[in-house]
């Protein structure tokens, strides 16, 4: 395995769920789908989605029609150290992360993202890290215990990394407790669907 074709979330309301990406992020639905699921799911579902932007611009373009399609604001937008940057909860119940590293506009404001992290959190950043690589994912960056970023392929549309679970959870805003089903599907080329220590569930790319 080397890279994510796509993601999956499971929602009650495929079509309301659709109408919502469609205004707030206008996502490809060849990298995000959407798929009808009633699986218990309760508090934080262990994962985040983040959109990766060129200027803090398009942080605003893209977290307003968010809240405008019916997302709640968890994080406000706001200038950090890092950059600018703020998540919203969608009404599925998917958090998305909105940021940049730059800090001022340096052209036309657009609701374009540059690339798309799908970031686990996990409970065990060794056992994780060691789980993915022997899956055949190289490690791009790793901060020890606390974060560690998978090289892609240049093609795969979502970059993935991994985060400690409490550390995520206040990353995003959120309380870190939650039960239930991720919500979460994950496509790669992978010879053969697995699920990984915290429960994510991978699936093989129909060839």
């Amino acid at each position: 395995m080397t890279s994510i074709e796509f993601v999956t979330i499971d929602v009650t309301d495929p079509a309301a769920a659709e109408k919502f990406y469609a205004a707030a992020f206008e996502l490809d639905p060849q990298v995000l789908r959407l798929r009808a699921s009633e699986a218990p799911s309760t508090g934080f579902r262990g994962f985040t989605l983040s959109l990766i932007v060129s200027q803090p611009g398009n942080v605003n373009a893209l977290v307003d029609a968010a809240l405008d399609a019916g997302a709640t604001s968890i994080k406000p937008v706001t200038k950090s150290l890092w950059g600018y940057g703020g998540s919203v909860q969608a009404p599925d119940g998917t958090i998305w992360k909105v940021a940049t590293s730059n800090k001022k506009d340096q052209g036309p404001v657009t609701k374009e993202f540059d690339e798309i992290a799908l970031l686990l959190g996990v409970e065990s950043m060794s056992e994780s890290k060691r789980f993915y690589v022997e899956h055949g994912l190289t490690v791009g960056k790793s901060f020890g215990s606390k974060y560690v970023e998978f090289a892609a392929d240049p093609s795969s549309p979502v970059k993935l990394a991994l985060y400690g679970r409490r550390a995520l959870a206040k990353d995003a805003g959120v309380a870190p407790d939650g039960t239930g089903s991720h919500r979460l599907a994950i496509t790669a080329d992978s010879p053969e669907p697995f699920t990984d220590p915290d429960g994510f569930i991978w699936e093989a790319a129909a060839r």
